[in-house]
């Protein structure tokens, strides 16, 4: 009889990953309005927090089957074939932002109902963004962003070549790099965000404001929370890497790590090409 091994590892409970996908979910769908004292920020954090869980035990099993022996020649495969399927679909989830996007600024005359044969309508919205709101200017913030994440890659290339050639010295330097300009680009964001939702400036929008803040703060925002992952995933593997972890042979956690995060750097300049030049 002949046995083939199918590459499983143990299961872990599901609990968890649900009550993060609700309490996010729930907690997005309030924070739409201004009005924060409907307690949709809470909880959001409640979902970060079951969110951050997650990802700790599951980084945390992984490193152990590690140590383990369990991720065998069949076992690794599968982990790649994962993480590609898995950036495979967050392509195709921003390809519908960007779709909706094109959409509502091609065509908005038409998707959004506006009355354009008003005379003092026609003027006015024959352009997209709404009249009403101010864009945030490329040149400044999302320039700087775009810097930012470039550099990012760059370093995360280095951390990644450094441990291949057995400079473990160099990976952790360049892991730590990426780690703080990834914080850096998400600091830059929240600035850009009060300034777009700063009730003091007029043309200021939110995600309930008008299709355009919708599609602006979601586009952008869901990319922010892929940076805050990548981040996340970038110093679990920096952590193992300062405990001794990963070999110059066997380190597919910071080849994961570094696909996510040029994945993540692809997607903003799409973002900063598309939504804060183009449709400026």
């Amino acid at each position: 009889m002949v046995v083939f091994f199918t590459g499983l590892v143990d299961r872990n409970p599901a609990s968890p990953d649900v009550m993060t996908e609700f309490f996010f979910a729930r907690g997005l769908d309030t924070i739409q309005g201004r009005d924060a004292s409907n307690g949709g920020w809470i909880i959001l954090l409640l979902g970060s927090l079951f969110a951050a869980y997650v990802m700790y035990r599951w980084w945390r099993d992984v490193a152990k089957e590690s140590v383990q022996g369990d991720h065998t020649p069949v076992v690794d495969i599968g982990l790649r074939y994962g993480m590609i399927l898995f950036i495979m679909q967050e392509v195709m989830f921003f390809v519908g932002w960007f779709w909706m996007f094109f959409e509502i600024g091609l065509f908005h005359k038409v998707r959004t109902g506006w009355n354009t044969d008003i005379l003092e309508n026609a003027e006015g919205y024959g352009n997209w963004p709404p009249p009403d709101v101010t864009t945030i200017d490329p040149w400044h913030l999302p320039l700087m962003n775009t810097l930012v994440l470039l550099l990012s890659g760059t370093t995360v290339t280095w951390a990644h070549h450094a441990l291949i050639n057995g400079n473990r010295k160099g990976a952790k330097w360049g892991l730590g790099l990426t780690i703080l300009l990834g914080i850096f680009f998400t600091l830059l964001q929240g600035i850009e965000y009060v300034h777009a939702f700063d009730y003091r400036e007029d043309g200021a929008f939110w995600l309930s404001t008008n299709v355009y803040g919708s599609a602006f703060f979601l586009a952008t925002g869901f990319h922010g929370l892929h940076v805050v992952i990548g981040t996340i995933f970038l110093l679990a593997i920096w952590l193992r890497l300062m405990n001794g972890g990963l070999k110059p042979e066997k380190h597919f956690g910071l080849e994961a790590a570094a696909w996510y995060w040029h994945f993540v750097d692809v997607v903003w300049l799409f973002l900063f090409a598309f939504v804060y030049v183009v449709f400026q």
